[in-house]
């Protein structure tokens, strides 16, 4: 069979872009710097101890691809064998945001730039908090800032329950996110709170409104579930998936991939409630998708639970546990089968603060017509996109370039 994989590592970044300055991220390198926590024994818990064991990474070319973006191999890691298809991707887009990111690694980078919220208190526009009030008949508001999602939970979710005012925050991405409590506020009324705030903050140029469920009494059993919701504004180009679609392609949509699209050409969507789950379906979907069908898979974990809650020893474990499945893929892959694994961004979990680090992403190639060597530094995430349209015989992307083997 024909078939293309794309399958997002969410934030498994492997150091500093070019550009990382600008976004005051030089020297962050999320596989790197877990390396060095768990060399220091720093990335001990009860699911793992020692040094990063990532065997199948490596032989795939994660360790080479940290190498060749930072300059040095990760404590743990291990170089791969001279004819493996590995490479590494710097990201073009003006953000570091998850659909940046996925658009870019489809062939639509973003010229533009996203509208963002002010690091102040408040940090939304009063006129548009009031709208939203009005249009909901909510009680009033809570938040109103930058921070971390359980922290503000955490925080005011008690004061949410008693008063029924949404948690309203934002991030250093272009995002808009509201948590409430699933039970006492209700989830089905969150989701439709947060499709009236889409239509408010689209003159804005916000990326995405979050839909944050949460359920527990104290701060101490709050617990956000798997009931997140993205809304996202549609890609400004057809994206692979879109023109895959359009030529009657199959393409399948494993975990946040329809939300982060905003649904257009994701074809089937299917979900799970976490990266393991996530991997049985890949692992169905796999067995049973037919000639030229386009799979595209979004590992959150990594990022959600353990980047963003700088977390390395939750990270590591996350990576270790990805890395003993994959074999179960790599058996389902057929001789005329191409899959690539890579990363939307990076989140370091030992960087200061709670968001995205502007990093290179690994590109690592899977199935039997994968290129027959190293693939090298890609300028743009475009170019993994191009490679996987080629595969499937689309020819009119007009951002990237497919790669082949550099040595």
């Amino acid at each position: 069979m024909t078939r293309a994989f794309l399958i997002v590592l969410d934030s498994v970044g492997i150091g500093g872009a070019p550009d990382a300055a600008a976004f005051g991220d030089t020297g962050s390198d999320t596989v790197g710097h877990i390396a060095d926590a768990c060399a220091a024994g720093r990335g001990d818990n009860a699911e793992r101890n020692g040094p990063l064991r990532l065997p199948n990474l490596c032989r795939l070319g994660l360790g080479s691809a940290s190498e060749a973006s930072t300059g040095r191999l990760p404590p743990g890691l291990a170089r791969a064998p001279s004819d493996t298809a590995w490479g590494y991707a710097s990201e073009t887009s003006n953000g570091k945001d998850t659909p940046s990111g996925h658009w870019e690694l489809c062939g639509v980078p973003v010229s533009f730039d996203w509208g963002y919220f002010p690091v102040t208190r408040p940090c939304f526009p009063r006129d548009l908090m009031e709208q939203l009030v009005e249009a909901e008949n909510l009680p009033g508001w809570l938040g109103d800032r930058h921070e971390s999602g359980t922290v503000i939970i955490q925080e005011l979710g008690e004061e949410h329950i008693r008063t029924g005012k949404p948690i309203v925050y934002t991030s250093a991405d272009s995002v808009l996110q509201i948590a409430a409590h699933e039970e006492h506020f209700g989830l089905e009324r969150l989701l439709a709170l947060c499709e009236t705030a889409r239509a408010l903050v689209d003159p804005l140029n916000i990326g995405r409104v979050i839909a944050r469920p949460f359920v527990g009494e104290t701060p101490h059993t709050f617990k956000r579930t798997a009931n997140r919701r993205d809304y996202s504004v549609l890609p400004p180009e057809p994206t692979l998936l879109r023109r895959h679609a359009d030529r009657g392609g199959q393409v399948i949509s494993v975990g946040k991939i329809g939300d982060i699209f905003a649904h257009d050409g994701t074809g089937r969507e299917v979900k799970a409630p976490d990266n393991d789950a996530m991997f049985d379906l890949m692992l169905a979907e796999t067995r049973t998708a037919g000639e030229h069908a386009l799979i595209v898979v979004n590992f959150v974990d990594f990022d959600v639970h353990y980047g963003h809650r700088r977390d390395p020893a939750g990270y590591a474990a996350a990576l270790e546990h990805f890395d003993r499945r994959l074999p179960e893929f790599e058996a389902l892959l057929g001789p005329g089968d191409l899959a690539i694994i890579t990363a939307d961004h990076g989140c370091d979990p030992t960087w200061p603060g709670s968001d995205h680090t502007r990093e290179n992403v690994p590109v690592l190639t899977l199935g039997g017509a994968r290129p027959a060597g190293p693939v090298g530094h890609l300028s743009s995430f475009s170019d993994v996109g191009q490679t996987l349209a080629r595969h499937l015989g689309i020819t009119d992307m007009p951002h990237g370039r497919a790669f082949a083997r550099t040595a």
